[in-house]
C-alpha cells in the first residue's frame, strides 16, 4: 500500500492542471491514468482537423499560456505540443495503465482508499495495487466514454456505424452516404469534413441549436465581462440572425433561450460553424429530423423518410464513468457521476473529495477548478501543520 496526501484520477487536461497546481504548492500527489498517455481524448479519440473552439487566451491551462506565435485557434497538433510543455515544466508524472477499480473513504482513517489494477506488468498478469490518500481528485471528466443511443434495428445494421471518437478523418468515406446523428459542434464539424473527402453527407438535427462563429464567440466572451449574460446573448443572436438569416427553413431551429444563458444554466454550447451552414444552405449537406428506426441499411426518420446509408457517424456525446468505481460519497456525486452541488461550487464536495473538469466551462473552467482546489487543499494542509 502506498500512501500520498492527494491522488488524482485522470490524467486529462484537468488531471494535468491540478497536478501542476498542487506541484507549485509542495503538496505531493500521485496521478493515475487507465490508458497508455495524458490527454488521451486528445491524443487518440479526436478527429484531424479539431481545432480550440475558443480563442487561446481562453483556453491556457495555469500558470502557463500559449506561445505568442500560436494561432488565435490552436489545432490539435499545437494543443498537445502545448500540453507535452506543460507536462515537462511542472513535473508530471503521471502512473499510466492504472484502472480504478474502487474508491472508498474509510471514515475512522479520515483516508480514500484506492484500488487500482496495474495493467502493465508482464506474462498476462494484472496485479493490483492500493493507495491511501488525505484528498481524493476526480478528473476522469464528464467526457470519459461515447454514448450512443439505443436505436431499434441498430445491432443488425447492415453498414459501419462508429461513435466521434472513433473518427479521424472522411478518406475512408470518399463517395459513400454517410449519416452524421448530433448536430453540436464534434457533429457539425464532422459532417463538413466528410462532404470536405467527398461523402454524401446528412445530418440529424433532432434539436434547436445556436448557430456562431468563432468570431462571434470571442466577442461574446469579451463582452461577458462588462455585461450582464442577458444583454450579450441579445447582442450575439441578432448578429448570428444577420449572418445566416432564417435556418429554420433548412431544418435547423434556434432555441428560445441565449446561447450563453444555455451553456450557463445547462451546459449546452452553441454550433461554431466551420463551414457546414453553408453547404447546409446549398443543398450539399442534408439535414434529417430524428431516427425511428434502423432496417438493413436503411433509416427511417420521424417525418416518415426512409434513406440508405453506408455509414452512421454518432456524435452524440459522452457520460460520467465516475460511479464505475466511486463507492458511496452520494452527497458530493449523483447517480449519474456528476457533482451534486452547482457552479461556482461544484469543485468541492465532504471528506477531501474534490472535481476537476465537471463545470461544462471548457479549458477555462478546467484552470478555475484546479487553482482552486490546490489552494483548498493547501489551506487544509497548512492548517492541520499549525
Amino acid at each position: 500500500m502506498e500512501e500520498t496526501m492527494v491522488v488524482i484520477v485522470g490524467a486529462g487536461p484537468a488531471g494535468l492542471a491540478t497536478s501542476a497546481c498542487l506541484n507549485r504548492l509542495s503538496i505531493p500527489n500521485i496521478v493515475l491514468e487507465r490508458e497508455d498517455c495524458y490527454a488521451s481524448l486528445w491524443k487518440k479519440r479526436s478527429y484531424d482537423r479539431l481545432k480550440l473552439h475558443l480563442a487561446k487566451q481562453f483556453c491556457h491551462l495555469p500558470y502557463m499560456d500559449f506561445p505568442p506565435n500560436a494561432p488565435t485557434y490552436v489545432p490539435k497538433k499545437g494543443f498537445i505540443d502545448y500540453l507535452d510543455n506543460y507536462v515537462s515544466h511542472f513535473g508530471i508524472t503521471p502512473r499510466y495503465l492504472r484502472s480504478v477499480e474502487s474508491v472508498i473513504y474509510d471514515s475512522d482513517a479520515a483516508k480514500w482508499q484506492i484500488v487500482v489494477k496495474n495493467m502493465t506488468t508482464t506474462n498476462n498478469v494484472i496485479e493490483t495495487e492500493m493507495y491511501t490518500s488525505r484528498f481524493l481528485v476526480v478528473a476522469s471528466g464528464e467526457n470519459s466514454q461515447g454514448t450512443i443511443p439505443d436505436i431499434d434495428g441498430l445491432d443488425s445494421y447492415g453498414g459501419e456505424y462508429i461513435h466521434s471518437n472513433q473518427y479521424e478523418n472522411g478518406r475512408k468515406f470518399r463517395g459513400k452516404d454517410v449519416l452524421v446523428v448530433g448536430c453540436g459542434n464534434s457533429g457539425m464539424e464532422i459532417a463538413y469534413d466528410l462532404w470536405n473527402w467527398g461523402a454524401n453527407t446528412s445530418i440529424v438535427v433532432r434539436n434547436p441549436v445556436h448557430v456562431l462563429t468563432k468570431e462571434m464567440v470571442k466577442m461574446a466572451m469579451i463582452m461577458s465581462q462588462y455585461l450582464p449574460c442577458k444583454a450579450v446573448d441579445k447582442i450575439t443572436v441578432a448578429i448570428s440572425r444577420l449572418k445566416y438569416g432564417k435556418l429554420s427553413k433548412y431544418g435547423i431551429r434556434m432555441p428560445t433561450k441565449g446561447p450563453f444563458h444555455l451553456k450557463e444554466t445547462t451546459g449546452r454550447s452553441p454550433v461554431i460553424d466551420v463551414g457546414t451552414i453553408s453547404k447546409i444552405r446549398s443543398g450539399e449537406i442534408k439535414v434529417l429530423p430524428g431516427m425511428e428506426y434502423i432496417k438493413d441499411n436503411e433509416v427511417v426518420f420521424t417525418n416518415g423518410a426512409t434513406v440508405q446509408f453506408d455509414a452512421i457517424v454518432f456524435a452524440t456525446g459522452y457520460k460520467s464513468t465516475v460511479r464505475n468505481w466511486l463507492k458511496g460519497s452520494y452527497e458530493s456525486f449523483d447517480e449519474n457521476g456528476m457533482p451534486k452541488k452547482s457552479f461556482p461550487y461544484h469543485w468541492k464536495g465532504g471528506n477531501g473529495i474534490y472535481n476537476a473538469g465537471f463545470s461544462r466551462r471548457g479549458l477555462q473552467g478546467i484552470s478555475s477548478d484546479a487553482q482552486n482546489i490546490a489552494k483548498d487543499i493547501y489551506t487544509n494542509v497548512t492548517a492541520a501543520l499549525s
